[in-house]
């Protein structure tokens, strides 16, 4: 069973996202254990050096990060995988028994500070999806993954 947490900047505002989530989290139990930790967003506004909201949004996410997990960083330049190389990265990494730690941005996306921490890059897609879409997209494709691993049919 996979030890996975996701650290996500904000949280979900619409009853869709919270259900798709729901959904996901209940398929994917047999198979992970997930942890969802979500911090807050700093606002910002029009004239706002984006970068320092960024580095500000970095140091809350550091703060959540285990000492010896598998980071992965979500962000639009990172590793484009399809869903059975996806499947086997995560067999590969979840196979070492570290946690396995998801790291989502917010609107304004990641500080490059993060990559220090981090031991993978991931792009979902070449598309630019909100962040609250990103992240039901990482945990449907979590759960597509585990289920290319386990031999079930949803992935067919």
């Amino acid at each position: 069973m996979f030890k996975i947490k996701i650290i996500a900047l904000g949280k979900f505002k619409e009853q869709a996202y919270k259900a798709l989530e729901a959904e996901y989290l209940k398929r994917l139990s047999p198979f992970a254990k997930i942890k969802i930790v979500e911090i807050p967003e700093i606002g910002y506004g029009k004239n706002e050096d984006l970068e320092k909201i960024k580095l500000q949004e970095a140091e809350k996410i550091i703060k959540q990060l285990p000492q010896d997990g598998v980071v992965i960083l979500l962000e639009e330049k990172g590793t484009l995988r399809g869903s059975k190389d996806f499947s086997n990265f995560l067999q590969r990494i979840g196979g070492l028994g570290k946690e396995v730690v998801f790291v989502l941005g917010s609107g304004i996306g990641l500080h490059q500070s993060l990559k220090q921490y981090s031991n993978y890059t991931v792009s979902l897609s070449p598309l630019t999806f909100p962040h609250n879409m990103a992240r039901v997209v990482l945990e449907e494709q979590l759960y597509r993954a585990c289920t290319i691993l386990s031999g079930k049919e949803y992935h067919k």
